[in-house]
């Protein structure tokens, strides 16, 4: 489980394609690793992979072909947010995130509003009945307050903070992102009687 409240941002460094997916080494930037071991889930911009070697500052990855069918942006050279596995007594400063990247959106606009920037990416049709105004959603791994959804759009506002600490700010019109929805609303529908 994650929060999506970003630790740091690292850098892909090289992704080498293997039988099944593709074997992935990240710098992870600032991101202390001294508690960090093989086996531990570290979310690469929402998605949980394992570690599979770790060495200095560099963490690597075997990425399923599941996995790369469902995200964006796992390329060398590519910025990528970072959030170790949340523990149970951590504080949950976002939301509850499983780190299962439900699909790719796709960013239409990316404009400033005073100091802030409104971010507005087009969600896939199969996952906007997930998608509140006032909910919860993960954009590259970040949690984030949906503003307000118009058909396939949510808009949301990013603040100066989530664009210092994240790997946000860098986006623009056309780039592609990973989303997971709200946790909760997927249980609920999956509760509610068919």
């Amino acid at each position: 489980m994650f929060t999506g409240i970003i630790q740091a941002i690292g850098r892909v460094r090289k992704v080498t394609p293997v039988h099944g997916g593709v074997h992935m080494t990240v710098d992870a930037g600032a991101l202390p690793l001294t508690d960090v071991k093989i086996g531990d889930s570290i979310a690469i911009d929402g998605a949980c992979l394992t570690v599979v070697a770790l060495a200095g500052q560099e963490l690597e990855f075997d990425v399923s072909r599941e996995t790369l069918s469902c995200t964006a942006r796992l390329a060398a050279g590519a910025a990528v947010n970072l959030e170790k596995a949340l523990r149970l007594a951590d504080r949950l400063g976002g939301h509850l995130l499983s780190g299962h990247v439900d699909g790719v959106g796709e960013i239409v606009r990316f404009e400033p509003v005073g100091e802030n920037r409104l971010l507005e990416v087009r969600i896939a049709a199969d996952l906007q009945r997930y998608i509140a105004r006032k909910g919860s959603i993960a954009v590259n791994g970040v949690s984030l307050t949906v503003n307000e959804v118009d058909r396939a759009l949510a808009r949301i506002n990013l603040i100066p903070h989530t664009l210092s600490e994240t790997n946000l700010s860098a986006l623009m019109a056309g780039a592609r992102v990973n989303i997971e929805v709200d946790l909760i609303a997927r249980y609920v529908e999956r509760m509610l009687p068919q």
